[in-house]
């Protein structure tokens, strides 16, 4: 009864469970017989014990076999279901095999040196329209494509094959201007030694002929850059000399550097519109000068016009200097200053001082030049050159009056000081200037 109640136990569990109860039973009898041995009892309950041990070690028999037919019907499904996953596998490996071969032939192809390397062709259209009709006409190959890129080669070739051409009439050309150069330089080097001597050569016929030398053009050519007042100056002297042939040389000295860096600013200042710049502007652009222009109110410009006087009453004039006059312009006060080239002393100075009267240079000639000085309006006495109204007249510094010379009956006093004013005014020409220059310079040396 017991044997089927156990069967029927064990149809019902699965394998695992069975063989798990198995176990546990056969542990618990195994301690129950040890548990009797130990304690001296009866050994009919061994038999009993015995009996049920070897029913449990049968179900752990059967549980065995269970398992093991199991896991043979698992390993024939897996072997089943293995199959297709290796085909499976098998195809993958055939497939990454063909790519791997496509992109070693695709690379290959890629990176082989065809007949026809990478050329920058013109365009299709350009070669429609370019290209000459012989070329055009010809059939090179059965597709229409490649044909096309045939006779693009073809047109490309003849277009560098002309190109080659021209290259080597260009540099033909080249050769003929670089062997012409060579000969115009080769004679532009000689050509300085041959102008001297051309000059040279010239001279006597110049002197001949009066014309102006060399020296004479480096003057006027420097006239171009003096200030308004000392050019006006220098004209005069010059008409004077041409005119009555005086006794007298004309001539421009200073700075050429220095005087066309002045001129260019000024022309700068002079086109820029006046509109379009603040005061701060201006006077940044006047921080940016320097050279000739200086912190002070007796500032120079860079060229002279000196005079050089000589005695006109000897048969040779040219032999007997009398005096050499410096004009300079003061740019800020606007006069014109004369003094003696390397003189100092106060006989010299004398000369100019008392060429007429009440005109002894040490103060400033006119109103604007008096407010620039300030208070006091002294003339620096310590300046070798000195502003005279006489050399303000020459350079055509126009100097008003004071007081006007129409006054009422009244004042006959005053009227009589502007009147001489006027006529002081009126003698202030180069001949009279001249004239007074020799005859004080005379009185001098016979009071030597």
């Amino acid at each position: 009864m017991q044997s089927e109640i156990a069967t029927y136990t064990v149809a019902e569990k699965s394998p695992i469970e069975l063989l798990q109860e198995s176990k546990s039973s056969v542990e618990a009898i195994v301690a129950n017989m040890l548990s009797i041995k130990q304690n001296g009892n009866s050994k009919s309950e061994n038999r009993e014990l015995l009996t049920q041990m070897f029913l449990n070690f049968i179900n752990l028999r059967q549980a065995n076999r269970e398992i093991l037919i199991e896991e043979e019907k698992l390993k024939s499904e897996i072997e089943l279901a293995k199959s297709p996953v290796d085909f499976t596998t098998l195809q993958l490996h055939n497939l990454m095999y063909e790519k791997s071969h496509y992109l070693k032939a695709n690379k290959a192809c890629r990176d082989f040196n065809s007949r026809y390397p990478i050329i920058d062709l013109i365009s299709e259209q350009e070669f429609f329209n370019d290209a000459p009709e012989a070329i055009k006409s010809q059939k090179l190959s059965n597709d229409t494509s490649h044909d096309l890129m045939l006779k693009r080669l073809n047109f490309e070739l003849h277009q560098r094959k002309e190109l080659c051409k021209m290259r080597e009439k260009l540099e033909q050309h080249k050769k003929c201007l670089l062997e012409t150069n060579a000969e115009r330089k080769k004679f532009l080097s000689s050509l300085p030694m041959h102008l001297k001597s051309l000059k040279k050569a010239s001279l006597p016929v110049q002197n001949q002929l009066s014309l102006q030398n060399q020296k004479k053009l480096k003057h006027h050519n420097l006239a171009e850059l003096l200030p308004r007042p000392l050019y006006v100056v220098y004209s005069q002297f010059m008409a004077q000399k041409e005119a009555f042939e005086d006794s007298i040389d004309v001539e421009v000295s200073g700075s050429l550097k220095d005087a066309q860096l002045y001129a260019r600013q000024q022309a700068e200042e002079n086109s820029e519109s006046p509109r379009l710049e603040d005061d701060g502007e201006r006077e940044r652009k006047r921080a940016k000068k320097d050279g000739y222009e200086e912190a002070g109110v007796y500032q120079v410009h860079p060229l002279k016009v000196e005079l050089h006087v000589y005695d006109d009453k000897i048969p040779d004039p040219k032999s007997h200097k009398l005096v050499v006059l410096k004009f300079e312009y003061l740019l800020k006060l606007n006069v014109v200053c004369v003094g003696i080239e390397e003189s100092h002393n106060g006989s010299v100075e004398n000369i100019l001082c008392s060429l007429f009267p009440d005109d002894a240079g040490v103060e400033p000639p006119h109103q604007s030049a008096k407010l620039i000085l300030g208070d006091g309006h002294a003339f620096d006495e310590s300046r070798t050159s000195r502003p005279y109204k006489w050399a303000q007249h020459l350079a055509g510094i126009e100097i008003l009056p004071e007081m006007s010379p129409f006054l009422t009956d009244k004042d006959s006093q005053n009227s009589d000081t502007a009147k001489g004013y006027v006529f002081a005014s009126d003698q202030h020409n180069v001949q009279t200037v001249l004239q007074r220059i020799r005859s004080q310079k005379k009185t001098k040396l016979t009071l030597v």
